[in-house]
Parts: C-alpha cells; sequence; structure tokens
C-alpha cells in the first residue's frame, strides 16, 4: 500500500506538512504500586505521548476531535466526489448538444414555441441507460475506477483507525491533561508541553528518564523533521537542478518529499528499524559500500513505481487543482501572482527544533516584508507595456460593460461573457506588472526587515540587495502561487527522474550522514545530533562559538543553523537548562549585544525593526510614548527581561520571544559581515 500512500499525498496541494506517519510501537512504562486502580488508566494515556508525539501535538493543532473526523470524513467525501463528477462529465454529458453544435427541438405539448429550439441542461445529459452503457464499453474508464475504489477502500479502513486512534488521545487529553475539549481551542501549546513536564514529574511513570525536557519533547515530534533540515543545510537532497536556459532550479514538492521520507524513514527498506531507531547496521562504518548499494536498489525500485504510477497521479492532479483553483482564478485573477513560502523555502529557514506553528506564525509576520522587497524590484520596459496593454483592454471592457447596461440582451451574443472575462484577467495581470507611484527604492532596508523575521541569510546577500541575482534567490523561498501550483502539476513527472539519475547518486553520502550525525538519547532514541544544537560538536567559529566549537568543516552546521536554533529554542523555551557550552555562548551573545546596545546607536536602530517595538510604535499616541529614543530603550529593556517574570500575557510574551530573536538574529549577521 505504500503506493496508494505516495498517490495520497499528490493531492495535497495546499500548505499542510506531517512529520511522521502513525505506528510507533509501545514504550516501557513504569506502573508505581501505590498507583493501581483509577491511576493506570491515566499512565497508560500518558504513555499514548511517548509513543504518538506527532499525533498528539497535531491533535492540539486541528482543534480536536471532531474537527480532525470532520476533515477526515470530507477527505473521503471529496475523493469520491472527483471520482463520480469527472466520471458523469466524461460519460454522461452529450457536448455537441450542451455547445448548441446539434439543435434540439422540443415539440411536446407543455413547452412554448418560442422556446423550441431553446437547450435546457437536461438536454446535455444523456439518460441513465446509456450513461450506463457508454462506461462499460469503456475498459480504461473500468479500470481507472477499479483502481479508485480500491484506494478509497484503503482511505477508509484507515480513517477508521484513525478514528480510534483520535479517540484514545481525546482521553489523554481530557483525563491525564485535565483539557476539556471546548477549552482545547484556547489552550496554547506551551500550557499542553507545561502539563506534560509536570504530570512526568509528579508520577514518574516513564522507567527511561526522571524528568522530560522542553528539548525530549520537540525531539520526538520533530525526530524525522531535524533529519530533513539537516539535509537541506549541508545540501545533501537533489533538489537544486541545472536546467538549459533556466539555470539554477530549485524543485522541491509535497510529492517528492515524501518520497524522500518514504525512503529514508518509515517506507519499506527505510534507514530505521522503527520510528525512533536507526537500525544497527547504518552505525557502523564497515559496510557502507554495501550498504549505500542497498539504498541505492530502494531509491530505484521507488522511483520506477513512481513512474509506473505517474499517469495515474497526473491525471488525480490536474483534476484536483481543477476543481481547487478554476473558481478562485475566476473570482480572483490575481490569486496567481500572490506570494508563498515555498516548500524547500519552509526547510531552508526552519531552525531545529521549530514546531509547525512557530514556524508558520515566523514566516506569516515575515511574509509582509518579504513581499515589499519582491515588490520593489519592475522593469521599466515591462511597466510601459503593461500600462498601454491595461488602456486597451480597460477601454474595450469598458465599452462592453456599458453596452450591456444599455441593453442586457448584448450578453445573449456569442462569447461575450467570455470577452468580458478575459479582458478582466488581462487588466488584473497587467496592473499587478505595474508599481506603486509613492514606493520608495530602499532594497536593503527591506532585506534588513526581512531578516529580522526569516533568521537566515546568505552572506553575499548582503550589500547585493539591489541585484537582480538575490532577488531570484529570494524567488526560490518565496515563490509565486502559480509556479507552486505548476511545480506541483510536473510533480509526478518530475519526481520519478530526480529519485533514479540524482538521489542514487548520493546513496553513499546519505549512509555516511546518518552515521556520523545520529545520536541516542535516554528516553527518547536515535536523533539528529544537529538537533542537539551542541556547540561544540556543530557550532562554527563565524558565528561568535570561536573557541567553545571543535566542529570541523563537514560537521559544521551552515548559515550559523546551530548558533540561531539554540538562540531560537532558549527564548522560546525559558525554563530549558541548556548543557554547559550551550549556555557559555547564550551569556556571551547577550551580554554582547547588552555592551554594543549600550555604546552605539546602530543596535537600537535595529530594534525599532523588530515585531514588538513596531507595535509599540504603531500605538504610540495611544499610550503617550513620543520620544523614538525612549520606545528603543523600552524596545530593549523588553529584549533583556525575562519574560516569566515581566510580562503575564501569552500573546504579548509570543510578541516578546520574537522581538528578542529579531535582535539576535540581525545582530549575528552584523557581527559575522
Amino acid at each position: 500500500m505504500a503506493n496508494f500512500e505516495a498517490y495520497q499525498e499528490y493531492q495535497r496541494i495546499e500548505d499542510f506538512e506531517e512529520d511522521s506517519p502513525p505506528g510507533e510501537e509501545d514504550l516501557i512504562v513504569h506502573v508505581p504500586e501505590g498507583l493501581k486502580g483509577k491511576h493506570v488508566i491515566q499512565m497508560s494515556l500518558f504513555a499514548l505521548f511517548l509513543n504518538q508525539p506527532v499525533h498528539i501535538y497535531h491533535f492540539h493543532q486541528k482543534n480536536g476531535f471532531a474537527c480532525m473526523m470532520l476533515s477526515e470524513f470530507f477527505e473521503l467525501v471529496q475523493l469520491l466526489f472527483v471520482v463520480i463528477f469527472t466520471t458523469f462529465l466524461v460519460n454522461c454529458v452529450e457536448y455537441d448538444v450542451l455547445f448548441a453544435n446539434r439543435a434540439v427541438n422540443h415539440t411536446g405539448p407543455g413547452h412554448n414555441p418560442l422556446d423550441r429550439n431553446k437547450v435546457t441542461l437536461p438536454d446535455a445529459i444523456l439518460p441513465s441507460e446509456q450513461c450506463t452503457q457508454s462506461i462499460q464499453e469503456n475498459s480504461w474508464i473500468i479500470f481507472l475506477l477499479i483502481m479508485a475504489a480500491i484506494f478509497w477502500i484503503y482511505r477508509l479502513v484507515k480513517v477508521f483507525c484513525n478514528v480510534l486512534s483520535y479517540w484514545e488521545i481525546r482521553q489523554f487529553y481530557i483525563k491525564a491533561l485535565k483539557i476539556r475539549m471546548d477549552e482545547l481551542c484556547n489552550v496554547t501549546w506551551q500550557e499542553v508541553q507545561d502539563r506534560l513536564i509536570s504530570l512526568q514529574r509528579e508520577q514518574q511513570m516513564c522507567i527511561h528518564k526522571k524528568e522530560l525536557t522542553e528539548l525530549d519533547i520537540y525531539h520526538r515530534i520533530l525526530r524525522f523533521k531535524n533529519y530533513m533540515v539537516a539535509m537541506i543545510n549541508k545540501s545533501l537532497l537533489p533538489v537544486q537542478l541545472q536546467l538549459p536556459l533556466l539555470g539554477n532550479v530549485v524543485f522541491l514538492t509535497q510529492g517528492l518529499k515524501y518520497n524522500f521520507e518514504l525512503i529514508l524513514f518509515w517506507g519499506p527498506g527505510s534507514l530505521f528499524q522503527n520510528k525512533w531507531n536507526l537500525h544497527p547496521k547504518y552505525k557502523r562504518s564497515g559496510n557502507r559500500l554495501e550498504l549505500a548499494q542497498q539504498l541505492s536498489r530502494v531509491i530505484l525500485l521507488m522511483g520506477l513505481a513512481n513512474l509506473l504510477l505517474c499517469p495515474f497521479i497526473l491525471v488525480w492532479q490536474v483534476l484536483y487543482a481543477f476543481f481547487s483553483y478554476t473558481e478562485i482564478i475566476r473570482r480572483e485573477p490575481g490569486s496567481l501572482g500572490a506570494r508563498r513560502w515555498s516548500l524547500y523555502g519552509r526547510l531552508y529557514l526552519r531552525h531545529f527544533n521549530e514546531l509547525n506553528h512557530e514556524l508558520h506564525g515566523r514566516l506569516g509576520r515575515g511574509y509582509k516584508p518579504t513581499s515589499k522587497y519582491m515588490n520593489s524590484f519592475t522593469s521599466p520596459l515591462l511597466t510601459v507595456l503593461a500600462k498601454n496593454v491595461a488602456f486597451f483592454s480597460g477601454s474595450v471592457l469598458a465599452v462592453l460593460i456599458a453596452l450591456t447596461v444599455y441593453d442586457e440582451d448584448v450578453l445573449t451574443v456569442q462569447h461575450i461573457l467570455t470577452a468580458i472575462t478575459v479582458l478582466g484577467v488581462v487588466i488584473t495581470i497587467t496592473r499587478s506588472f505595474i508599481p506603486d507611484e509613492h514606493m520608495v527604492w530602499c532594497p536593503e532596508q527591506l532585506l534588513q526587515c526581512m531578516l529580522a523575521h526569516i533568521h537566515y541569510m546568505p552572506d553575499h546577500w548582503r550589500g547585493n540587495a539591489n541585484k537582480s541575482e538575490t532577488r531570484d534567490e529570494v524567488a526560490q523561498l518565496f515563490q509565486y502561487k502559480a509556479v507552486f501550483i505548476l511545480e506541483e502539476l510536473l510533480s509526478p513527472i518530475v519526481t520519478p527522474f530526480i529519485l533514479i539519475f540524482l538521489l542514487r547518486n548520493k546513496s553513499l553520502e546519505i549512509i555516511d550522514f546518518f552515521r556520523n550525525f545520529t545520536v541516542e538519547v535516554v528516553g527518547v532514541g536515535d536523533i539528529c545530533s544537529f538537533a542537539q544544537m551542541d556547540i561544540r560538536r556543530h557550532g562554527n567559529p563565524t558565528w561568535m562559538s570561536e573557541g567553545q566549537t571543535e566542529a570541523s568543516i563537514y560537521q559544521q552546521a551552515e548559515n550559523g543553523k546551530t548558533e540561531l536554533s539554540l538562540m531560537h529554542f532558549t527564548i522560546k523555551n525559558p525554563h530549558w537548562q541548556p548543557p554547559q557550552e550551550s549556555s557559555v555562548f547564550i551569556s556571551h551573545l547577550k551580554d554582547k549585544v547588552q555592551h554594543d546596545a549600550q555604546t552605539g546607536p546602530s543596535t537600537q536602530l535595529l530594534l525599532s525593526e523588530a515585531p514588538l517595538c513596531t507595535s509599540l510604535q504603531s500605538n504610540e499616541s495611544a499610550t503617550g510614548v513620543r520620544n523614538p529614543e525612549d520606545t528603543n530603550s523600552l524596545c530593549f529593556f523588553f529584549s533583556m527581561t525575562n519574560s516569566d517574570s515581566r510580562i503575564r500575557s501569552n500573546t504579548l510574551q509570543s510578541e516578546f520571544a520574537s522581538a528578542e530573536m529579531s535582535l539576535h538574529a540581525i545582530y549575528l549577521h552584523e557581527v559575522i559581515s
């Protein structure tokens, strides 16, 4: 059924990410003698978190049992609807009648003579007997319907299993965490996490560890995601392609990502023997060549399976995209020109140990400054052409609209509605190429604002914000929605070739990566060593960890990923106690930021761009804060103050953490420049 699962993943042309699949086995759970009876149920429910942490997290993020079940139900209904409706359109509609290529004569007693030749919708629909016969005579349709039925039944069984799993998780929230379902949407994940830690501390139910830390929870939820982030950071996965005429192109789709995870983490022949342990043979260096050949064969088989399923997946992708986006494009043609964070961008910009909601919030705050940066690049020649095309199209459209207002019978003229629709789309598209006349071109400042939220920026961007090359690289992280849809449609065709011809060549490097960068943590299992955010092992001397790291170039995370991830996790989890080397780095960085902020005005300017300071400055008139120097000082005070002791509001805490992280990200980039 692995291929059916891959088929399912291709249909989701939307912003949805899963960190790992279901099916984790049970861990050993200690039941104290004095807690027999009513606490046994509670302890077994707590064990559910140890076994299925990803699903516990998603249960919270998707707002509980009812919402998740409703989503599962409508996924089944959508699949059924698409299959039945497409079959109906192909076999049961008489298009010659619908398009008036063949006359229809209504001569019945109840018909108006004036409407004798008027085509109605029932006229274009074949009788049920004729429709059934048409389906039965088409062997391809029968084959596709059988395939769709098998897949739908498989999904139905999986939904039934999910119902049982979600119900257990629901009981876990109610009985173990004391969170009612009607309260779940108002409870933050931070509160859920705190209750998990307190429950473990009080009852000592897990025999592996005495206490559960924030990092333990993150490691279990993001085990495979951290590996993916590390492999993108080390440029191990073949997602950057050199194409004729197009140059360097980044190609990473939901389908390709799903295949990567299937091959590496939880598919047949994957490197992990279960959901938390790498197979022991991959931890030994003696047979690395043999293991690389074995992995190469698995990748080849997966590529061939994708190639075999390509026609079916492609048809499904086209149908799903058509039904999903046609109405939106008709209503808002400019939506295709909107931008979104690419899947590659989400992995490239993601910190180690950053949960989905934390990443979405951070990139959401960075959406507007990144859009402003991308929109600041205009082509004068294209602007002139767009203005003139918009003028001519608008003139014709104005006349057509005026005629329809004067006499609505104009709408009955053949293709008049098509002309009005096309002209409206042309005008919308051309206006997107016309820049705002009040826009001031300041790419370096916009790039700095963008950096405050995305936290990562290659060194060669600095000082080159006005270059088209920099813009093109940002576009790889922040793509047009039209490009996203096109890539997903091409994914069934391109994915098999990437697996067969590119990923196979990386087999030995992948084997070495998992052997060199996998560590075992008691009570957690095998994790990516980069996820420990160990400055000594993976720090980069360029990023203020000189003298604290022993990492070689091969062991160093690129672009300050270790240092920035450590700062981000520490700020998001202020109660977490980092290791000695990491504590020294954090203290050194904060002391240096504080010292430089007191001795130079440049840091105050950077602070003014942070999210919390911006919101404070926007409310100056209401709060009485008039002096920018005072506002910046207040911002600095917030960024250096412990959030738990001074800030009680969850919303303000989150804004405070974002502001503090923005400060440190900008400062670190300033230091290395």
